[in-house]
């Protein structure tokens, strides 16, 4: 779709201003769990890692329209190319994981210490699987269809003439994991609605992360009352190094809810655009280019707002 200089150029800005507030948020994650220990949790550590892969995407948002002004061939496309076939992707990927956590949290009562094992093979399976097709679409190139990475109006993607590839290797992976992670949330609300009573909850919503607490926990709830449950609790918590339940279920909710709320109108561009080639509604377009590279923005007010009080 052709469009004049003042509408690319208000795409541009619509672009940079949304990737701007995101590499604030971005800074704002790496600054806060730097300087404050209250920002320790599997969660935030998660969130944290991610943010690295999220630095990279925004900052192929932020060459916004000058990648496809620099050409299809050109190095700037070409990295802008890539950066957002892998970095999005990976996004989607490690909101899985934190759902994943609360899955081991909730089901298994995973420790903090077993969740942090973890994360090197949360980050060797997603780095694999996103940056492998990332990295070999850059060599993919026909006399037809020219290279995979080209111009898509506001930054460099996959190209409209490889649009199967953009379907199968970008949008599919993406809607199937948002839908997994939504399957997920409520198997997981219902077992908490179901067992709340036996999830070793304490009378301030925290959750012993120990399966090895669970009898022990049992055994005092049938011998003490309620005031002396509530005065050994005390001891257990710190020994066990318990968490906010509610705020355990909340940071990645209000994460997936974030990712939900970018990627429904670039979804929405792609099947107008499938069915209606170059027609797509200018206000769209700008809703995409905003939308898309504001993900980091809700993730660092995600981040601040979660604080793990229970470290204390």
């Amino acid at each position: 779709m052709k469009l004049n200089d003042v509408q690319l150029y208000r795409l541009s800005i619509a672009g940079r201003t949304s990737s701007a507030l995101s590499l604030l948020g971005v800074a704002t994650i790496f600054t806060t769990f730097a300087f404050s220990e209250n920002f320790r949790s599997p969660t935030h550590r998660i969130m944290l890692i991610n943010a690295f892969y999220n630095l990279f995407d925004f900052i192929a948002t932020m060459i916004s329209v000058s990648g496809p002004a620099a050409g299809d061939e050109s190095g700037l496309c070409r990295f802008q190319g890539f950066c957002l076939q892998m970095f999005p992707v990976a996004d989607v990927l490690w909101t899985l994981a934190m759902t994943w956590d609360v899955v081991l949290v909730v089901y298994y009562h995973y420790e903090p210490e077993r969740l942090r094992r973890l994360e090197k093979k949360y980050l060797v399976v997603i780095t694999t699987l996103t940056f492998v097709p990332a990295l070999v679409f850059l060599f993919i190139k026909t006399s037809d269809k020219g290279p995979i990475y080209g111009g898509v109006v506001f930054w460099c993607s996959i190209s409209p003439n490889w649009v199967l590839f953009r379907i199968i290797f970008y949008y599919a992976p993406i809607w199937f994991i948002i839908v997994l992670v939504f399957i997920l949330y409520i198997v997981i609300g219902h077992e908490i609605f179901q067992l709340r009573h036996e999830l070793m909850l304490t009378n301030n919503d925290a959750l012993i992360l120990s399966s090895t607490a669970s009898p022990s926990n049992e055994s005092i709830q049938q011998r003490t009352n309620r005031d002396d449950l509530k005065h050994l609790e005390g001891p257990l918590i710190r020994q066990q190094s318990a968490v906010s339940l509610r705020k355990f279920l909340l940071m990645p909710i209000l994460f997936f809810l974030a990712l939900l709320t970018t990627w429904v109108a670039p979804t929405i561009n792609r099947i107008y655009a499938f069915r209606h080639p170059g027609q797509e509604p200018y206000p769209l377009m700008v809703a995409v280019a905003a939308l898309g590279s504001l993900r980091g923005f809700w993730n660092g007010i995600i981040f601040v707002s979660m604080r793990s009080k229970a470290r204390k």
